[in-house]
């Protein structure tokens, strides 16, 4: 940290997903807060993707909702990114900041449950401090280029993963869509942390892939990043990994469930197809595969591929058609 400079502490202390949506509104903060050190308060398993985030300065580790190890004077800014309750609130409210800016107190916005992820906490940066809605841009979710080279590069990433059974589409479906696609000719890998390794190799069993497409545990965080911005194509559920193909403008086709797209889905600028048959709000913490996310075919999600890899084709291809 650095001394004599003001300092601004941010608390986001989730997972994957949750901190790639929080990035707008930490390059709103950026903004509003130019000569400050912005300082970040998030798990430790995300260090390398707090150092792709060009607004944040300093990575402060903490665990969910646990005291944050501030040392020095209180913070000149501290800013709820957490939620909208008291309990993250207080961890703030306990380092004596100069300023608090939050959900629900006495001077902050109220909270909208309806609102889209990234655009609430854009919101609140963009009350808190009077900026233009141009500074405070929902869809500024770009990240810089990861500074190691990825495993492959321009492969089919599948991650069939998911932090709760309600959003996993079956593997027997995610392993029908790579077998297809490798059989189209693609190199597709198959993604996943370490604990989701057993369901990775489970699709590539049935996908006929080799044994080296599984990339699952085998990279960290940075590596995957890496992967995800090299890739040709990323196929994965509602997770971490589709907010990483937004990150790097990666096309992907995005299985949604039990949350709606417009909570929590990708820039609609972006070379994204969303795929859902929903009709509202289901439990993202479900035992059960979700009935929207069940409803999607295995034709489906192949076709969408289809045009997202045609697309991708044509744009790398330099046109031959003659100018003027």
């Amino acid at each position: 940290m650095s001394p004599g400079r003001p300092r601004a502490l941010v608390l986001r202390a989730i997972g994957l997903g949750d901190h790639l949506a929080g990035v707008p509104a930490l390059k709103a903060l950026r903004r509003a807060l130019p000569d400050h050190e912005l300082v970040l308060a998030a798990p430790a398993p995300l260090a390398p993707l707090v150092a792709l985030v060009p607004a944040v300065d300093t990575h402060l580790p903490v665990a969910e909702l646990a005291p944050v190890p501030w040392t020095g004077p209180p913070p000149d800014v501290a800013v709820d990114l957490h939620g909208n309750g008291p309990a993250s609130r207080r961890l703030l409210e306990d380092l004596g900041p100069g300023r608090l800016v939050a959900y629900e107190t006495a001077d902050g916005p109220r909270w909208d449950p309806e609102e889209h992820e990234r655009a609430r906490w854009c919101r609140l940066v963009r009350t808190a401090f009077a900026l233009l809605p141009t500074e405070a841009d929902p869809d500024d979710v770009s990240l810089d280029a990861p500074p190691a080279a990825p495993q492959v590069a321009g492969a089919v990433v599948v991650h069939p993963g998911a932090a709760y059974p309600g959003r996993r589409w079956p593997p027997v479906r995610f392993a029908q869509v790579t077998r297809a696609l490798a059989a189209e000719g693609h190199r597709v890998v198959v993604t996943g942390s370490a604990a989701e390794a057993p369901l990775a190799e489970e699709v590539r069993r049935a996908a006929g892939l080799p044994a080296e497409a599984v990339l699952a545990g085998r990279t960290d965080l940075g590596g995957l990043a890496a992967l995800v911005a090299a890739a040709r194509l990323v196929v994965c559920g509602d997770t971490g990994t589709a907010h990483l193909a937004s990150a790097y403008a990666t096309p992907s086709v995005l299985l949604f469930g039990p949350t709606p797209p417009h909570r929590w889905g990708p820039p609609a600028r972006g070379p994204h197809t969303v795929l859902w048959h929903g009709t509202g709000p289901g439990d993202p913490h479900a035992t059960e595969l979700d009935p929207a996310l069940a409803a999607i075919g295995v034709e489906e999600v192949l076709e969408a591929c289809r045009v997202r890899l045609s697309r991708a084709g044509s744009a790398r291809r330099p046109s031959t058609a003659p100018s003027g």
